[in-house]
């Protein structure tokens, strides 16, 4: 159905040329499911929107093929081109929330297309969208049809993406990321949608991906993309049995494995720089980076032979919904319900479950971020709720958090030495600027980043780059605790690799203390020498990372294990 054919990108900069794309070949067969995996940047994302024709074509040089039923897309006009999207190839993008006009209910955004492509009537339309909705699985379809994007969820959102895509009834769906940052379950659900939509459909699907661990259960063959090159191009039995290039093996190889206790993840690194003797890598490392029971042993009697450095005791957060003629709250959402554990120093203790369990609002709640209903936190014997709002402030220098969005957590107008400096200045730690600005480039060195990464601004870092800046700027008060906030789920898994090593390198050398939040029950038993699972506001099960794993008591449990992709 698709031929591509050395098809070749390249941006024009003021600096000259970029090229992002390079002599990539590939086909894509009725009814086949192909992967395109890789790391951000590596040239996924924009080989499809070549496809689609969605490229700046004044800032945009491209090259070679692609033909579509044997018509060569790159030689239509635009309206040749707006006849072909939709009917015949069809695009779910990264970010639903991006992608989606906030301004606009769901329904409407899938009627319009309806109403421009088909020519359907308003009323016509709306029917034809509600079957969507019920098609792609969404709950309440008409009360969604009527609602806001951001008053549903992040899964929610993904799906309304996929009806939309689908609602002229294309050949083949290009999905580009629709699982990243997405719960474990929620992932394992879109899956399992695409995959019945396919087959019910007859469609072709291209599916892009940075987890290699996700592509296994959907693709049918698998090309892996580094620096705008396609590496290696094999079914997917091939690839996971027995991948050649050094890179597929480094992107196999640094997902945690809940099967393994690591000390450290293997990174692409290990490989790219072993091109030649890396046969058995993975081995090697694993055996080198391998915990032994004694370890283990030795540790936990350490950590737990200590007095606790925050206690929490029956917290409960809850919110009001909607108000009576009275002003009175009719309802309340309980956030968090009765959630008691202690916090030991230099332990990290995991806490997961899906969105929209309390895990974010319980972070927030100790830190007073947001106010907590009831209960009692104690951090080194004195009480949080009891302090003032100034007291509370000094507190803070104590205990830090690493948001869920690197991004969005840093002023894009200010240079990211001066967001690192200024947490040095607000509790006026060292006796000038020039001091504070030497400290700032011993913890970009800690982190791993350049002095000459302190005068860039946020928009000039990859992710992994951005996530490493608000570790520093944690680490700049010298706290005893930092509340890590999903801080890798958005990040490629080769960099999720490199700042999980970072986070636990830094625990050994400055005994820091984690509570470390996420979604992926893979990254938490990798990390964690205790770990919570929270489910509907409540804990519902806590122990050792292995026992849990291995003899999950709760259902919930269970389904979330269940929902880990298989190496």
């Amino acid at each position: 159905m698709l031929q591509v054919t050395n098809l070749n990108i390249k941006f024009k900069t003021s600096n000259g040329t970029t090229e992002v794309v390079k002599n990539t070949n590939f086909c894509l067969k009725k009814g086949e499911t192909i992967a395109i995996v890789g790391e951000s940047g590596s040239g996924k994302s924009v080989t499809a929107l070549s496809l689609m024709r969605l490229l700046n074509e004044k800032n945009t040089v491209i090259t070679g093929e692609a033909s579509l039923n044997s018509i060569n897309l790159f030689g239509l006009t635009n309206d040749e081109m707006n006849k072909v999207r939709g009917h015949q190839i069809a695009m779910v993008f990264q970010e639903p929330m991006t992608s989606l006009n906030p301004v606009f209910t769901c329904g409407k955004q899938v009627t319009e297309a309806l109403q421009l492509h088909l020519g359907l009537n308003k009323k016509d339309a709306r029917t034809k969208t509600i079957a969507l909705f019920n098609e792609v699985q969404l709950p309440r379809p008409e009360a969604i049809f009527n609602s806001y994007p951001h008053q549903i969820s992040g899964g929610q959102k993904q799906r309304v993406m996929i009806a939309m895509a689908l609602s002229c009834g294309p050949e083949i769906l290009i999905a580009d990321e629709p699982t990243t940052a997405l719960d474990v379950t929620v992932q394992k659900a879109i899956i399992n949608l695409l995959l019945k939509l396919k087959a019910e459909r007859e469609m072709s699907l291209i599916f892009i991906s940075h987890d290699l661990g996700v592509v296994k259960e959907i693709a049918d063959h698998i090309l892996v993309m580094y620096n705008g090159e396609i590496v290696e191009s094999a079914s997917v039995h091939n690839l996971f049995s027995n991948p050649q290039h050094p890179y597929t093996k480094g992107l196999l190889a640094c997902r945690p494995n809940p099967n393994f206790q690591l000390k450290k993840l293997p990174v692409i690194a290990d490989f790219l720089n072993n091109p030649v003797n890396n046969q058995g890598i993975i081995e090697h490392l694993r055996f080198t980076y391998q915990y032994t029971e004694k370890e283990i042993e030795t540790r936990q009697q350490r950590l737990y032979s200590q007095t606790p450095i925050l206690q929490v005791k029956n917290l409960n957060t809850w919110f009001p919904v909607g108000n009576n003629i009275f002003g009175k709250s009719r309802e309340m959402v309980i956030a968090v319900n009765n959630v008691s554990f202690d916090v030991y120093p230099g332990e990290t203790l995991g806490l997961v479950g899906e969105s929209g369990c309390g895990k974010t609002t319980l972070g927030r709640s100790i830190l007073r971020l947001i106010e907590p209903t009831s209960g009692e936190i104690t951090f080194v014997n004195t009480n949080l709720l009891s302090l003032n709002k100034l007291e509370m402030r000094k507190m803070r220098k104590d205990i830090q958090i690493i948001f869920q969005d690197p991004y969005s957590s840093l002023n894009p107008k200010m240079r990211v030495g001066d967001a690192i400096m200024e947490p040095l200045q607000v509790h006026n730690l060292f006796e000038n600027d020039k001091q504070r600005k030497q400290k700032v480039l011993e913890l970009l060195d800690k982190v791993n980043l350049l002095p000459s990464h302190f005068d860039r601004f946020p928009h000039e870092f990859s992710g992994g780059q951005r996530q490493r800046i608000v570790i520093a700027r944690a680490l700049a008060l010298q706290p005893k605790l930092i509340i890590c906030d999903e801080s890798v789920s958005a990040l490629d898994v080769s960099v999720q690799a490199q700042v999980l090593n970072l986070l636990r390198d830094l625990q050994i050398e400055l005994n820091l203390t984690y509570l470390f939040i996420s979604h992926d029950l893979a990254v938490i038993k990798h990390i964690s020498d205790r770990m919570m699972v929270m489910n509907k506001g409540e804990i519902i099960e806590s122990g050792n990372p292995q026992e849990i794993y291995f003899q999950p008591k709760e259902a919930y449990t269970k389904k979330l294990i269940a929902s880990i992709p298989e190496f």
